[in-house]
């Protein structure tokens, strides 16, 4: 493992949340160029190194911290900031309390779902589903979940603003 870390910081360089090619690769002039590019919202890269493609943030981790960890979460919910105090090593449980809200969410509020005409508030406590009760006021229902949200998920909570 510290082999390939090696080899990443030989091939970039650091700066800012982004990762610089140090050297031309093969025949594509590439130093000192912004390394990756947009895909599924990250930036990837593409490393003979690891198997193929690579999210940048795992990268830009790893350099720093000199391991690659289970799953590497963005502090404030950009995809695109990679700057290594916006960075951190959570489970894959942690990961998702911090994801923002499903783009088929129907109430506009996080962990809150129409039940007939009234609102419905849950969420995950570790691998389980914690329900928080029906509410007739969506105001009321968002207030419950936020809560819940910052008693349940602490440093990890993520109220659905992406």
């Amino acid at each position: 493992m510290s082999q390939i870390i090696s080899r990443l910081r030989e091939l970039f360089e650091y700066r800012d949340g982004a990762l610089y090619w140090k050297q031309d690769r093969g025949s594509q002039k590439c130093k000192n160029q912004k390394a990756g590019c947009l895909t599924g919202g990250y930036l990837k890269l593409r490393v003979r190194e690891l198997g193929g493609a690579v999210a940048a943030h795992r990268v830009i981790f790893a350099m720093h911290h000199g391991y690659f960890p289970q799953e590497v979460d963005h502090i404030n919910g950009n995809k695109l900031d990679n700057r290594i105090e916006n960075l951190r090593s959570v489970s894959r449980s942690q990961n998702r309390m911090n994801a923002g809200k499903m783009r088929n969410n129907r109430s506009g509020c996080k962990n809150v779902y129409p039940h007939k005409d009234k609102w419905c508030v849950s969420l995950r406590v570790g691998k389980k589903p914690f329900y928080l009760g029906i509410y007739k006021d969506l105001e009321l229902a968002d207030l419950v979940a936020h809560m819940a949200r910052e008693k349940f998920h602490g440093a990890y909570a993520h109220h659905g603003v992406n």
